[in-house]
């Protein structure tokens, strides 16, 4: 009964939707590839999924919520950020006057949110369509949105994790250390949820973004 229940609704595929920034800068990356891995940490279905190093001295990265709810978006599957401005959900849908809330619709329940992906994957079968949401696609950039949009990879986000024996002060290792050493983050920045920022709300690095550009979270102006 799992196996049919997985091949059903889980997704397979062969590749994932990552920006250049989670990628690295490696054109040869070996990824492992984990077929029906784990549950997409917004549709909760199953999905294939990818875990790489971007580099040699980088951390390993792996894809967080599965194709369907990528492309819904138009994200990256490691880091949820938009693929082609690199910035926060809740900062593009701003910034482009799009309203997440009604735009695709996407519900919070479980089942539902698993429903809505089911049925756009049978829609992308049958009609052959990669995007599934042109929204993101058409509408004109506005130079707000162009003036913080990442023109290039930032590839110091794959630096290796910091090491929680530094912290306490009881690292040995020194400068052999495969880890950071130095203190970690504390404050809004480091309560971020991967379905608040995928949903665009709650994110505390979108609010630092639109603080910066002088706008509120719930601006729609041109």
């Amino acid at each position: 009964m799992m196996h049919y229940k997985l091949r059903d609704t889980g997704e397979c595929s062969d590749t994932p939707i990552s920006c250049g920034s989670c990628l690295g800068g490696n054109p040869y990356v070996r990824m492992i590839k984990g077929v029906y891995g784990k549950e997409c940490k917004t549709c909760t279905r199953p999905y294939t999924v990818f875990r790489w190093k971007p580099s040699r001295e980088a951390r390993y990265k792996s894809t967080q919520i599965c194709k369907t709810c990528s492309k819904l978006k138009n994200v990256c599957q490691v880091c949820i950020l938009d693929l082609q401005y690199g910035l926060p959900v809740e900062v593009r849908d701003t910034m482009l006057s799009i309203n997440s809330s009604s735009s695709d619709s996407i519900p919070r329940s479980n089942p539902n949110r698993e429903y809505l992906a089911e049925e756009h994957d049978r829609k992308a079968r049958s009609s052959g369509v990669e995007y599934y949401d042109e929204s993101y696609y058409y509408l004109k950039p506005r130079p707000r949105i162009l003036k913080f949009q990442r023109s290039a990879p930032y590839y110091e986000r794959n630096q290796p994790r910091i090491c929680s024996f530094y912290t306490r002060g009881e690292c040995t290792r020194g400068a052999e250390c495969p880890y950071r050493h130095e203190m970690p983050i504390t404050g809004d920045l480091s309560q971020q949820n991967i379905q608040d920022r995928y949903h665009g709300v709650n994110d505390p690095v979108a609010l630092k973004i639109l603080n910066k550009a002088g706008e509120s979270a719930g601006s729609s102006g041109p």
